[in-house]
């Protein structure tokens, strides 16, 4: 997992979705930032540099395992120093009002109880302060493949059994209203690649795996699904994109209540 994370993390397409986001919400120098689900620190490295010295980036997460490695692979970063602690999103052990900017990224399709996570978010931010989601929709992924209907019941039926909520991305301004906040805008935007990069790679073979635990197809259907890919890689056919959403919304102040 860590591994898989670090690889999505430095691909190139992945960079300008997260930047591209991190600057739409926006995060500015100074800030205090709070970033839910953070893995292996990716984006709380990001977040070390926007803020610079003056501010402040904290970062939880509910693994132990990938807080160690995220501790790791930030010692140098430029910026803020990052403090990274253990921490459920459902239960933040924060203050009320406290952060500028609080966020999660790629973390509402993977929990239970979204509306609660992003309540949570709302209390520990400071009145006109931002709150931020950025997901991947599982509904919108486009894939060339010589068999579409054999890529449809893969990649769809492996995502319903995975995500407490694969078609996230698309309700993510809904749960920012839901949770108090105004002003919410929706950013759409597309991780694409025509060259089957590895985090395109890992990203296919994990449907193909999970694809045989679940029982949707056998080994040989998995391993004939897999080489169509790299057969329309060696054409330079391949396609691969994945639809994000992002929202963004204003905790309110007194006066605008």
């Amino acid at each position: 997992m860590a591994a898989a994370l670090e690889v999505r993390g430095g691909t190139p397409s992945q960079i300008r979705l997260r930047r591209r986001f991190l600057k739409w919400l926006p995060v500015h120098a100074r800030d205090r930032v709070l970033e839910v689900g953070c893995g292996t620190g990716v984006v709380a490295r990001d977040l070390a540099g926007l803020v610079g010295r003056a501010g402040v980036v904290t970062a939880v997460d509910t693994s132990a395992m990938l807080l160690a490695r995220a501790r790791a692979l930030s010692r140098g970063v430029a910026g803020a120093r990052i403090a990274f602690r253990h921490a459920d999103g459902h239960r933040l052990p924060f203050a009320d009002q406290r952060f500028d900017a609080v966020l999660a990224i790629t973390v509402i399709l993977h929990v239970d109880d979204p509306l609660r996570v992003v309540k949570e978010m709302t209390r520990v931010a400071r009145p006109g302060g931002r709150v931020g989601l950025q997901d991947q929709d599982f509904g919108l992924v486009g894939a060339a493949h010589p068999d579409r209907e054999l890529t449809a019941r893969i990649l769809d039926g492996v995502a319903a059994r995975i995500y407490p909520e694969p078609h996230s991305g698309r309700r993510l301004g809904a749960l920012l209203r839901a949770a108090g906040l105004v002003d919410v805008r929706m950013l759409a935007d597309v991780y694409q690649d025509t060259t089957l990069t590895r985090f395109s790679r890992n990203f296919l073979e994990r449907r193909a795996e999970n694809a045989v635990r679940f029982g949707i197809v056998d080994v040989p259907t998995a391993e004939r699904w897999l080489d169509g890919f790299n057969a329309l890689h060696a054409e330079g056919n391949f396609v691969l994109t994945m639809q994000y959403f992002g929202a963004a919304g204003v905790k309110p102040t007194k006066a605008s209540r």
